[in-house]
């Protein structure tokens, strides 16, 4: 597999770490209030649901990260968390915000086309 698509794999793969540090940790903190332009009585009141969404996207780096172990072997679980993750951006720029599809939709996009050109 070429060196860019692993680089892009492993990045969307952090990617999805920092959001699980977000969701899970920082929600109502000034920190995640700030990235996600959220009131302090709403950061409050929806914590929970944060913290669960953001262990999902740790789900999705573990497999992804997971793939990238096995190289050449992890071809179709690359491909599936890849699928997840650009299927989660695409739902969630259709239901939040489109910037959620330049994020976390356009990057798995690409590295699947990459990944299915290698």
């Amino acid at each position: 597999m070429p060196l860019l698509t692993t680089l892009l794999i492993g990045l969307i793969a952090l990617l999805h770490l920092y959001f699980l540090i977000l969701e899970m940790f920082l929600w109502d903190k000034p920190t995640g209030r700030r990235v996600f332009k959220l009131t302090p009585e709403f950061a409050t009141a929806s914590k929970a649901l944060a913290a669960n969404q953001g262990l999902y996207n740790g789900f999705l780096a573990a497999g992804l990260l997971w793939g990238l172990s096995l190289g050449v072997e992890g071809l179709h679980i690359k491909l599936f968390f890849l699928a997840c993750v650009l299927i989660a951006g695409i739902f969630g720029a259709m239901t939040v915000s489109r910037r959620i599809l330049y994020i976390q939709g356009a990057p798995a996009l690409l590295a699947l086309v990459l990944l299915l050109l290698a």
